[in-house]
């Protein structure tokens, strides 16, 4: 009997697998060839499908901005890297949306016939389908860490304002050692960890600091403007 190789999903806190693939950009070797950025790995379920279509207008479109953040793109689907090609293409020659029209898609698209990337990342999910990939969304810090999982259903194109966001909250959250609350935006007030101790509760509740307010001792902002 042929032995099947199981995959433990990874979860956020993780070390990303690490895997080499071709892709429409030429080969990568992930993480190595992405040290000291953030990388966000997404799975769409097929080529040449109109929601996926959508989202690869819509990734090539915020290219730039994501790699302002210092966050490159990698796709993955189980097509063939020639079903790639000639999809990208007609991407940028035929297809307009939302304004956007002669998008070429930069970023690399992973061929992933054998799913062996997208079974390590848990991407195929039987319940949905057995031979395409859920729109599943992995963050991935600098140091090839796992830090924001997302997982669409085949029917519903993501929402990467919220993607974009995310990324920000983050790198936010690991340069100045605070959270983010409910809806943040850049800019807006963001949440200093609770206090560890009763005195630190104290002295927080009493702080005349301008910069910082508290609702209860528990609850305490700093102010971004």
């Amino acid at each position: 009997m042929e032995e099947t190789t199981t995959y433990r999903m990874p979860l956020i806190g993780d070390p990303a697998p690490s895997f080499k693939a071709k892709t429409t950009q030429g080969e990568i070797n992930f993480p190595d060839d992405y040290k000291g950025r953030w990388v966000i790995l997404f799975s769409h379920p097929a080529d040449f499908t109109p929601v996926c279509t959508t989202e690869f207008i819509t990734f090539a479109s915020m290219m730039d901005e994501f790699k302002a953040l210092n966050t490159e793109l990698i796709g993955l689907s189980v097509d063939s890297l020639y079903a790639h090609i000639a999809w990208l293409r007609t991407i940028k020659e035929k297809i307009e949306w939302k304004n956007h029209r002669n998008v070429e898609v930069k970023f690399p698209l992973i061929e992933d016939i054998k799913m062996d990337v997208a079974n390590k990342f848990g991407m195929i999910q039987p319940n949905q389908s057995n031979t395409q990939a859920v729109r599943a969304v992995f963050i991935i810090d600098p140091d090839a860490k796992i830090r924001t999982i997302l997982y669409y259903p085949l029917s519903t194109g993501r929402n990467f304002d919220e993607i974009k966001r995310i990324i920000i909250a983050l790198q936010k959250a690991d340069s100045d050692g605070v959270a983010t609350p409910a809806d943040w935006r850049p800019g807006e007030d963001v949440i200093i960890p609770p206090p560890g101790s009763c005195g630190t509760a104290a002295e927080r509740m009493e702080s005349k600091d301008d910069d910082r307010y508290c609702l209860d001792w528990f609850m305490c902002f700093k102010r971004e403007k």
